[in-house]
């Protein structure tokens, strides 16, 4: 989990954009985290080919594949269920 805040709060800088409480990130631009409780699988994908205005982060990109699957599992594990 330290590995996928790491990446959420400083590598990606995931909370600019997205609410996740956990991580302390009050972003207004992409959806609500806490609210939409991403599976996994749905994080991996978004975060590694993007989706509508939020840039791919795989793929060669930003993020490693083990960097895409940490941060996939802390903000399905972090997200207030």
């Amino acid at each position: 989990m330290v590995l996928g805040l790491e990446v959420f709060n400083n590598k990606a800088m995931c909370g600019t954009c997205h609410v996740l409480k956990a991580a302390g990130s009050t972003g207004d631009i992409g959806p609500d985290l806490d609210s939409l409780k991403p599976s996994e699988e749905q994080v991996k994908g978004v975060v590694t080919e993007g989706l509508g205005v939020m840039p791919a982060f795989g793929e060669e990109g930003l993020l490693t594949s083990e960097e895409i699957d940490a941060v996939s599992y802390y903000v399905t594990h972090s997200s207030e269920k």
